[in-house]
């Protein structure tokens, strides 16, 4: 029989050892050694992730949850131990509480789809922040234009901090939902979500929270901190594209009507009336994505095996270095500095546009974003039209971070 699971065990924190891991960061570009600096954007795979794809469709290519032949009983016992292992992962009470999704953007979706529907009526008000990414702005503008609701928004402050006092200020009898981003993707701001959640729950306010940028950076206990409603996506925590999660509590999940219609959200159907699977299959419409939600759990197998505390130093300890080297560049403005951050530092350079410096930082074998980043209004909020964006993860190097500080005077050189 065909198993996913694994025995972690647990590994001293060793940098160069890990990067073997990940057969990507040994490659050239334009002749170069590569440096990986677009965590945020996506992380690269290790080996036994793509080793797990390669055996699916190599040894036990089926669907899931129909055939009796071994093949699919393979596929499914081997998809459902993936559930399971995000179940633990994020110590959620039970593994039906885990839906899958193809990313977080997909999750949020569900969610404003499904339970914004059924409970958001005209006049009602929605919480968000002004760090947003589009994906947790645009399902909620579209929920509130068709009940002619209201979005609100809690601004944030010259450091890229939510102001507190002002989203407390947001609540009033009309408030029946909120969202809002653990880490912002453009700042790197770590948002205080115990006390915002404590404050949502005090005014009997259910909230979703956007964890894509936050999960591969911090150990997430959803129980702990009585979520409501998690989502966040597998590319982003070393595991495959396509694959995605929300978390919501059983009891709001179970008053929620399906998203999608057909395949396995179907317990019976007739012509008359059709009756919906029970939690989780009643939001996973259609055939899965099979072979990326397995990987998913060989993902965070690989996740397992390593010391989560000795990574959190590790990055954090990466960021303190990258900030400080990148103050010294003259001319170079970081974005967003506020005083709890995860993994990324956004900048601007006097006089250079952001794709420029991309462009030329590229021909250097150095790989960072630049753009809006797919936050607007973050960059509105700061007045610059987009930013660079290095992102880190535990796979990275101070040789790395050394080596961009390096390529911006490059460029700083090429304009003057």
């Amino acid at each position: 029989m065909i198993s996913t699971q694994t025995q972690p065990t647990k590994l001293t924190f060793d940098v160069v050892k890990i990067r073997k891991d990940f057969p990507i960061l040994s490659q050239q570009v334009h002749g170069k050694a590569l440096v990986y600096l677009d965590n945020a954007a996506t992380s690269q795979k290790p080996q036994v992730v793509i080793d797990s794809l390669v055996r699916y469709y190599t040894e036990f290519n089926s669907n899931v949850h129909r055939g009796v032949h071994l093949l699919s009983e393979q596929a499914t016992k081997a998809y459902e131990e993936s559930r399971v292992k995000v179940q633990r992962y994020i110590n959620a009470k039970r593994s039906e509480e885990i839906i899958f999704t193809r990313g977080t953007t997909e999750g949020i979706n569900l969610v404003a789809q499904s339970f914004g529907r059924a409970n958001i009526h005209e006049g009602d008000e929605i919480i968000i922040s002004g760090m947003e990414h589009h994906s947790n702005i645009v399902p909620w503008q579209m929920l509130c234009a068709e009940k002619k609701a209201t979005l609100r928004v809690i601004p944030i402050d010259d450091n890229g901090e939510i102001i507190l006092d002002e989203y407390v200020k947001l609540f009033n009898d009309k408030t029946r939902f909120a969202a809002y981003t653990h880490v912002s993707n453009a700042l790197g701001t770590v948002n205080p979500i115990k006390h915002m959640i404590e404050t949502a729950h005090a005014h009997n306010v259910p909230v979703l929270i956007d964890g894509a940028q936050a999960i591969p950076h911090l150990r997430i206990d959803v129980q702990e901190l009585d979520y409501d409603f998690y989502v966040f996506s597998s590319h982003k925590m070393f595991g495959p594209t396509g694959i995605g999660v929300v978390y919501g509590k059983k009891s709001l999940l179970e008053t929620m009507p399906p998203y999608q219609g057909g395949g396995d959200m179907i317990k019976s159907v007739t012509f008359e009336k059709t009756i919906y699977n029970d939690l989780p299959y009643k939001f996973e419409a259609g055939t899965p994505n099979i072979a990326d939600t397995i990987a998913f759990g060989v993902a965070i197998d690989y996740l397992n095996s390593l010391d989560f505390e000795a990574i959190h130093d590790y990055e954090q300890e990466l960021l303190e270095y990258a900030t400080e080297k990148l103050s010294t560049v003259n001319g170079l403005t970081i974005i967003g500095t506020a005083r709890e951050k995860a993994g990324v530092v956004s900048f601007t350079l006097d006089g250079i546009h952001p794709h420029d410096i991309g462009t030329i930082l590229d021909t250097e074998g150095i790989a960072i974003r630049t753009g809006h980043h797919c936050a607007q209004l973050v960059m509105q909020r700061f007045c610059v039209p987009a930013t660079a964006r290095a992102s880190f993860a535990f796979y990275n190097t101070k040789n790395e971070i050394d080596a961009l500080v390096d390529g911006i005077n490059k460029v700083k050189e090429i304009f003057s």
